[in-house]
């Protein structure tokens, strides 16, 4: 183990190897990785583990300079765990480079069905196990890192101290279907809202739309259409995003010897802040998280699409409209225009058709829970459906909800300390 210091605290490289498949505890392995934190003075004393679980699927945990954001406030009482979810990070991660080890697209299909929350939570008991002395824990879920905490839950409540999510309650019986059905009314709000506090952008994104409707460049063998520009809406799902997506807008053309082009800042930006180079895994499994049974997600996002013609960018066009951004929808064109997800277009495929997922929330266990639970549920959350994760709050019995439309879906990272504090607070019973 490799142990080196930041501002006021020490971090330490830890590394496991579990099982691919845990139903198969002595078939093929993989190696998970993990980074320490502890306060500074306080690396020898026996504290509590906290183990954050980071949004997605697909994202390794975010790498904190120091006590940034939450950590501060966690190191304060717990031994912190930034865990590397299976595929992500330094975790095994899976991509278009990695991938081909495994053999051919249906080899690799089959590999990537081995990383949902399931999975996931078994990888935590194991480094539980190794870590705690067989104490039990305190999980932070963030995003998909709920969605993890919710399958903990069912499936391990024993091995929970006390569970703390930010903007991730799942349904616990919706289909991919029902959750954009869900989202898609939700982003057309945020759209509005954006496009109510900058009215300028309405014109200009009409603009940019055209000219890559017309032109569709290339930037560093990224196919820039009007459906990935539209795409830039995930943006409006954080705190800071409206303001954010403004500044893109604003320099998106240049007066050129040739006239006015689209700048090469603006399709710099475009690629960089759509670009899954650095997260492929989400695109390959983000409709995967949602399915069970026999029913396949089949392009969830992209078929449902189909039911807000609205969201149509050349119907846009051909009227006076604005062209409606979107949101953390994945579609079948992400596979032909990034090349990051170029060569795993067919194993998308595959995952799009599978079926026989298996269930991944347990209700009655959930009724019966006994973990202190509380959940920050941000109101008119772009990325969770608020009304969902209330209906699981009421299904998880204990769980005490705070909703608040203070944040965004990104509020543990904007909101940082005061945000963790309340949820510790409120699994105490101390508000």
């Amino acid at each position: 183990m490799n142990s080196y210091h930041q501002p006021g605290v020490v971090l330490t490289d830890r590394r496991f190897t579990v099982p691919l498949d845990h139903s198969d505890p002595g078939g093929e392995r993989i190696e998970l990785y993990g980074r320490e934190a502890v306060a500074a003075g306080r690396a020898g004393e026996e504290l509590p583990w906290l183990v954050y679980l980071e949004g997605g699927p697909g994202f390794g945990a975010r790498r904190f300079v120091g006590t940034e954001a939450w950590l501060g406030r966690a190191l304060r009482e717990f031994r912190v765990l930034l865990l590397d979810q299976r595929g992500t990070g330094l975790s095994t991660p899976a991509n278009r480079q990695t991938l081909p080890l495994r053999g051919g697209p249906r080899e690799q299909a089959d590999y990537l069905a081995h990383f949902r929350s399931d999975a996931i939570v078994r990888d935590c008991e194991l480094i539980r196990s190794r870590l705690t002395g067989g104490a039990p824990w305190t999980v932070l879920g963030q995003s998909f890192g709920g969605f993890c905490a919710v399958r903990y839950l069912s499936a391990a409540p024993e091995g929970l101290a006390a569970v703390l999510i930010t903007g991730g309650l799942p349904s616990l019986d919706a289909h991919a279907d029902d959750v954009y059905r869900a989202a898609y009314p939700r982003i057309e709000r945020k759209v509005a809202a954006h496009y109510a506090r900058y009215p300028q952008d309405v014109e200009r994104g009409r603009a940019i739309a055209g000219y890559l409707a017309e032109h569709r460049p290339e930037s560093a063998g990224y196919r820039l259409t009007p459906e990935l520009f539209q795409s830039l809406g995930r943006m409006l799902g954080g705190g800071s995003g409206s303001h954010q997506l403004h500044y893109l807008l604003e320099n998106a053309f240049v007066r050129t010897p040739h006239g006015t082009e689209l700048s090469d800042t603006f399709q710099e930006a475009l690629r960089s802040a759509s670009s899954f180079a650095g997260h492929p895994l989400y695109a390959l499994i983000h409709e995967s998280i949602y399915g069970y049974g026999e029913r396949a997600t089949d392009w969830s996002a992209e078929r449902v699409r189909a039911e807000f013609p609205q969201f149509d960018a050349a119907t846009a066009l051909a009227g006076d409209g604005p062209v409606l951004f979107t949101g953390e929808t994945i579609h079948p064109w992400h596979f032909d225009i990034d090349p990051a997800l170029r060569p795993l277009r067919e194993t998308a495929e595959l995952l799009a058709r599978r079926t026989g997922w298996p269930a991944l929330y347990d209700p009655e266990r959930l009724a019966a829970n006994q973990v202190p639970v509380a959940a920050a549920v941000y109101h008119d959350d772009m990325y969770v459906d608020t009304e969902h994760s209330l209906r699981t709050a009421a299904a998880i019995r204990g769980l005490r909800t705070w909703v608040t439309n203070e944040y965004e879906h990104d509020g543990v990272r904007t909101g940082g300390p005061r945000v963790l504090d309340r949820l510790l607070a409120m699994v105490r019973d101390e508000v």
